[in-house]
């Protein structure tokens, strides 16, 4: 069982990267990916009161020199000729672009820039010391490679913010990441790099895409050891998912002794969502950024960036789960009890869905699973197989080994 962490009175200083122009990365009305859910969740937080205007800034668009921190300027430039509608069928798709989960719309160039630009934000906000923590929740598309478009990422923003430390700051990254589709990208960015190490929990790929992931997955040359990965069962719960958390994060942390912390904050492991098969509610939500704020001041001096990404109910649990992150990294604690009315109000008239009246989840919200006890055991083992490698080490450094 996690050993959850008791909220304190400490405050915090901390950043709220935000625009509405996070709006227009925009695939189309149908497509599951809808930066209405950042409008949302900022709407939430200032109807609580819990943002004011002074804790906000507005993000800038990440230069061309920027994104090649990362991405191959040859696909860089594909996407600005599909931002003018000028790219042939050919090469969009040796650039992943134009496919069903990333069509092609007017204008990705400039708003998958200002995207980037906003997570580049906040490392600088960070990191020059004007607030300890910053949150950039439209960021977190963590598909991105260097060459191509994937999984509705068109530009890493996470990885160019971690390459954008590294060079700008020269600090030890740990990047975790729940999201329930594994980090692909931002794991092969720095798979051979020491000073970058990568933790994803998320559901097993034999059920959900990006089929990676895997307990093996562990780096290359300098860079083995120093990747992560916890592929959990599907319909998984609560009570497994934040022993795995725990665990592994204090673990993870302890083990590589960051300068700073960067999360990638998906919230597609609810039992809401629509593309995924696990089962878990708020209690997870709440739990996620405790931990990483409390590990960020343990070892980083505060140092913590947290991204969004994944999260397709966007009227039941996106708002809500993000907006517990803010609430950690200012009052360090989550909030309980009703959501404001007035909010919620105005928010039932513009979906069907019934909106929760409360910030945390009924505890009916999904059919019992019968599999309960198999899925919690077989998490278990993932758990041990991936931390494996710390644990020969501490036993080596023990004397352990014969």
């Amino acid at each position: 069982m996690a050993k959850y962490i008791r909220g304190e009175t400490m405050k915090c200083s901390a950043a709220f990267i935000y625009s509405d122009e996070y709006k227009k990365y925009h695939f189309h009305a149908q497509h599951p990916f809808n930066q209405k859910r950042v409008e949302l969740t900022y709407d939430l937080l200032k109807a609580s009161s819990a943002l004011s205007d002074e804790q906000m800034i507005p993000p800038r668009k990440a230069t061309e020199e920027e994104l090649e921190l990362f991405h191959d300027n040859s696909y860089i430039n594909a996407v600005k000729e599909a931002d003018e509608e000028a790219l042939a069928e050919e090469k969009a798709i040796e650039f992943g672009l134009g496919t069903e989960d990333t069509p092609i719309f007017k204008g990705m160039h400039q708003s998958a820039s200002l995207i980037s630009g906003g997570s580049l934000v906040a490392v600088d906000t960070v990191l020059t010391g004007k607030t300890q923590h910053a949150v950039n929740l439209g960021g977190g598309l963590h598909h991105g490679f260097q060459r191509k478009a994937s999984g509705f990422c068109i530009y890493n923003d996470a990885a160019i913010a971690i390459k954008y430390i590294r060079k700008h700051y020269n600090l030890k990254v740990l990047y975790v990441d729940t999201d329930a589709h594994h980090g692909d990208g931002v794991q092969w960015a720095f798979y051979d790099d020491p000073n970058v190490c990568t933790l994803s929990i998320h559901e097993t790929g034999r059920y959900l895409f990006p089929g990676t992931g895997n307990v093996n997955e562990r780096g290359l040359r300098a860079g083995y050891g120093y990747s992560f990965n916890i592929p959990i069962d599907a319909f998984t719960e609560d009570d497994s998912f934040l022993e795995v958390y725990d665990k592994s994060l204090r673990e993870i942390t302890e083990h590589f002794n960051p300068d700073i912390i960067v999360s990638q904050n998906g919230v597609d492991a609810h039992a809401f969502d629509p593309l995924t098969h696990l089962c878990g509610t708020m209690r997870i939500y709440e739990y996620i950024p405790k931990l990483a704020h409390n590990l960020a001041h343990e070892y980083c001096k505060g140092r913590w960036i947290a991204l969004g990404g994944g999260g397709y109910d966007i009227w039941r649990v996106v708002p809500r789960a993000w907006g517990q992150i803010w609430n950690v990294m200012t009052k360090n604690q989550t909030i309980e009890g009703p959501l404001p009315e007035e909010w919620m109000n105005r928010i039932q008239q513009k979906t069907s869905i019934m909106i929760p009246t409360t910030w945390q989840d009924d505890y009916d919200i999904y059919k019992p699973i019968p599999r309960k006890n198999e899925i919690t055991e077989k998490n278990e083992q993932t758990l041990r197989k991936t931390l494996k490698l710390i644990t020969n080490q501490k036993r080596y450094q023990n004397g352990l080994f014969h």
